[in-house]
């Protein structure tokens, strides 16, 4: 089911039709009371309970397993990860990574941000943030998933001919 609010149109849509596709976002902490405000909902005690996982032993009955392990739907029942539509996606503002997201908030804050002139050949090509975009409310957990399901399962797409 996918809700969207479009202030544009002045409609509220409702999909409830089956086989829609999505994909999972990071949630950002848009919350104007709280401390973390800007920042991805995402923190270390999120990372900690995932690598808590890892130590959970292979044979525990199912019971005892669902009560003790977070994974993913963990994420997604405390709101870190959303998953989002195409229809979703016209009416939020997503940043491609959590660095992106930080040198939003310098610049916001009046901080003037160095680009990065390493030299390194292999780095992303950053596309220049824009000022005038105050507020994310998504971010993408790795740039590659913007090109959705169809593009992550070409075999070798990095190797053309």
């Amino acid at each position: 089911v996918s809700l969207i609010r479009d202030i544009r149109d002045r409609e509220f849509k409702i999909f409830t039709d089956a086989g829609r596709v999505c994909r999972p976002l990071f949630v950002v902490d848009n919350d104007v009371d709280s401390a973390n405000k800007g920042s991805l909902v995402l923190n270390k005690d999120h990372i900690r309970r995932l690598e808590d996982d890892q130590a959970l032993p292979a044979n525990l009955d199912p019971q005892t397993k669902e009560d003790h392990y977070f994974g993913f739907q963990g994420l997604i029942n405390e709101g870190v990860v959303e998953y989002v539509d195409a229809e979703e996606e016209e009416t939020i503002m997503i940043v491609m990574t959590p660095e992106d997201l930080d040198i939003s908030r310098q610049l916001q804050a009046g901080y003037k941000v160095q680009p990065d002139n390493s030299g390194d050949l292999n780095k992303r090509v950053k596309a220049p943030v824009n000022p005038t975009a105050h507020m994310w409310t998504h971010c993408e957990i790795h740039p590659s998933m913007i090109l959705g399901i169809c593009a992550s399962i070409i075999p070798f797409t990095d190797h053309n001919q």
